[in-house]
């Protein structure tokens, strides 16, 4: 049996998804289960684009092999016309082998996103990265209203998962309620990852 761990995958263009990921895996860490943080390529519509199998900068890209074994999943995008991005779903399209095997059944999960705009397309992002994991047989949470921030903040966050505005330069830097509430999300998927693996 391996070793738990939440795996903490995302996609970032600009850089903000991936300072999700980071305060997602904190708030991991800090509920006591390792977090592994992973990214996924780039695609282009050029055919003939390659990519090294390490990224030069930042993550490592995600192996079927690491989601297969992970105790729990965040799963992150930015948003791209209120779905997620490309990148991300090109990946989870490649994860029919763990859903003919079942190997993410039973598995918390939860979403992040970020979007430039107040109204973007935070919420409906967040959805459509929940579809490919209800089928795949995992337990989705969200934030509950338990956690203050989800009341107080200005810029992002919601019950479906964390998410974050980048406004229009996608420059913004997370704000404090957002960093909490992206925290929160991994403590509480850590927490759960741990419960479900050793229920007492």
């Amino acid at each position: 049996m391996t070793h738990p761990y939440l795996l903490v995958l995302y996609y970032s263009r600009h850089g903000a998804t991936k300072t999700m990921a980071q305060q997602i895996a904190r708030g991991a860490e800090q509920a006591g289960i390792e977090a592994m943080i992973r990214t996924v390529p780039s695609i282009s519509p050029e055919s003939e684009q390659t990519i090294p199998e390490i990224p030069t900068e930042g993550a490592p890209y995600c192996t079927l092999d690491e989601l297969k074994h992970c105790s729990g999943l965040a799963l992150g995008s930015p948003t791209r016309f209120g779905n997620m991005a490309a990148p991300l779903k090109y990946f989870l399209d490649t994860t029919s082998s763990l859903w003919l095997s079942g190997a993410l059944i039973n598995k918390p999960a939860g979403v992040f996103t970020s979007a430039s705009t107040l109204h973007g397309g935070h919420e409906s992002t967040l959805l459509s990265m929940m579809l490919p994991l209800l089928h795949h047989g995992m337990l989705l949470t969200g934030i509950p209203y338990s956690v203050s921030e989800l009341s107080t903040t200005q810029s992002g966050g919601s019950p479906y998962g964390a998410s974050h505005l980048a406004s229009t330069d996608s420059q913004r830097p997370l704000d404090k309620d957002e960093r909490a509430l992206c925290q929160a999300l991994g403590a509480r998927l850590g927490q759960l990852a741990l419960q479900l693996r050793n229920p007492s």
